[in-house]
Parts: structure tokens; C-alpha cells; sequence
């Protein structure tokens, strides 16, 4: 089943994998070569990632990295956003997904005319996300999230996702509006923001082979609801490749979602719009 953001369709059998290009208006996100925040860079970033082939622009305007002191004011949070959203939407036409765990957030995004909230928590941080997002009749991206402490396998990323998925289907959000997000990078032993689900203390899984794992197991999500994956830069790259810094880790990226897209991932979210259009292009024309 396909899954529209504005008129591009996610999912199904005859679509190919489609590439979401990030744009960070959070000056504390981790990968500071994601980050824009005057408006005529974000316009000509959005411009740029068009012409290279993205199919979906998201916009963040407060990171949720698990490792990172990053909590801002709503209001705050809003402010950047309006800024970002209306630069993007001067200067492409392209869908925009606006990337945040926050209700008031998400509602004023509805009114800044975003087509689709991609909450990495899962509609649970904030118990009015499934509502807001039910009454504006978008689609959802739920990234799997537990409040409670769970299993660092793929059968707690797949539990923590039905979870979210019937509190969506509780509040009324359609299946063929909803897309599901493993969360790569957001399962860990500890963090400093409220948005990370914390590894049961008895399962021994180290966080970074979590994301080994379910990278290679996507097919077990993708039987619940079309598949977005956002592993670009992420640190368990930096961790397992000993490359502290995020500039470093594009080539390693490219390799994770190009694994993704064959083990089932319907959309790959990424700060390198061209390469990833590229590898995923070419990964078509060999499956030919």
C-alpha cells in the first residue's frame, strides 16, 4: 500500500524508493553541514536538493539527538520553523514534511501548510501529536519509541511501532496515512533528552548493534506499513568506523541506505540528496 505525501506516493510494489532531502533550521543539530537557518540559504538549499532529485523536503527546527542537551522553547521551535517553511516552499515545489515530537508545533506547521509530521517518537512524547495530526488528515512518519524501557532487538522495535500504530488508528489516522520509522540511532543505554527509548538494562544488545540489526531485518517493518529510513551520518556510523566527526561518515551513509532500499525501505531521509539519488538510481538500473 502506497502512502501519499502531496503527490508523491511512498510504498508499493511499483514505486521506486524515494529520497528525502534534510534541512535542519536547528543550529544545535549534530551534523552542523545540515544546518540552515537565514531564509535565503534555506531557499537555495531546497532549490538545490530538487534539482538534484529529491521527491520530499523535511524540515527540523529543534534536534532530537538522543546525545545532545537540545530541548528549546515551543515558541522558539515555531519561529524557525515559519522561516524555513516559507523559504522552501518559495523556492521548490516539492512536498514538505515537518520533522518535530511536538503537538503545538505540529499545529502550527498545519497552518504553515506542511504535508506530512514525521515524529521520531512515535505520536507518544506528546499524547496530542495522534489528534493533530488525525484533524489535519496528513500522513504521519511514527518512529518507533517506547516511554518504558525495551528490547534493543528488532521484536521491541516492531512491538514499540504496533503500539504507535494503533494509537494512530485510535485517533482516527487512516493505515494508508501511515509510514513507520525503526529509529536509527534513537534506541540507546542513555541520553540527555526525553526523545531516545532507553535499552532494557537486562538486554545486552549494545546500542549499535541494534542498528546493525534492524537495518538488516527492514523486511519485518515494511509488513506493517511503507518503510523511512534516516541513517545518514548517524554516530553508530562514527562508532563502528572510529569517525568521530559526521563530515566524515557520507560514504558509509550511502552504503547503509543502499542496504535499506534492498531489505525493503520505501523512503530514505538524507543530507546528501545528490549522492543518494545517484547510488539509489543506479542500484535500479542493476536490478534491471
Amino acid at each position: 500500500m502506497a502512502v501519499k505525501i502531496g503527490r508523491v506516493e511512498v510504498g508499493g510494489s511499483k514505486n521506486h524508493v524515494k529520497v528525502m532531502g534534510i534541512i535542519n533550521a536547528s543550529p544545535e543539530s549534530f551534523f552542523s553541514g545540515s544546518v540552515r537557518t537565514g531564509f535565503n540559504e534555506v531557499a537555495q538549499t531546497a532549490r538545490e536538493m530538487q534539482d538534484a532529485g529529491a521527491h520530499v523536503i523535511d524540515i527540523g527546527a529543534m534536534s532530537t539527538a538522543p546525545y545532545l542537551d537540545t530541548i528549546i522553547p515551543a515558541e522558539e521551535e515555531v519561529r524557525r520553523l515559519k522561516t524555513a517553511m516559507e523559504a522552501a516552499k518559495s523556492a521548490c515545489s516539492l512536498p514538505i514534511s515537518v520533522d518535530t515530537p511536538r503537538a503545538e508545533v505540529a499545529e502550527a506547521a498545519v497552518k504553515l501548510g506542511a504535508d506530512a509530521i514525521n515524529d521520531v517518537t512515535g505520536l507518544q512524547y506528546d499524547r496530542r501529536m495522534a489528534q493533530v495530526a488525525a484533524r489535519a488528515g496528513l500522513p504521519v512518519i511514527i518512529g518507533a519509541y517506547s516511554r518504558t524501557p525495551a528490547s534493543g532487538r528488532v521484536a521491541g522495535t516492531v512491538r514499540a511501532l504496533k503500539e504507535s500504530i494503533a494509537m494512530a488508528k485510535k485517533a482516527g489516522i487512516r493505515k494508508e496515512m501511515i509510514i513507520v520509522d525503526p529509529s536509527i540511532g534513537f534506541f540507546r543505554a542513555e541520553g540527555r533528552n526525553p526523545f531516545f527509548t532507553k535499552i532494557a538494562d537486562g538486554d545486552k544488545m549494545q546500542w549499535y548493534a541494534r542498528d546493525l540489526e534492524v537495518l538488516s531485518s527492514l523486511h519485518r517493518l515494511a509488513a506493517l506499513a511503507p518503510v523511512c529510513v534516516s541513517v545518514s551520518r548517524k554516530s553508530f556510523i562514527g562508532h563502528l568506523l572510529n569517525l568521530p566527526k559526521a563530515e566524515e561518515r557520507m560514504a558509509p551513509s550511502i552504503a547503509c541506505e543502499v542496504v535499506a532500499a534492498i531489505n525493503g525501505a520505501s523512503l530514505v531521509r538524507t543530507h546528501s540528496v545528490k549522492e543518494t539519488v545517484q547510488a539509489l538510481t543506479m542500484l535500479e538500473l542493476l536490478r534491471r
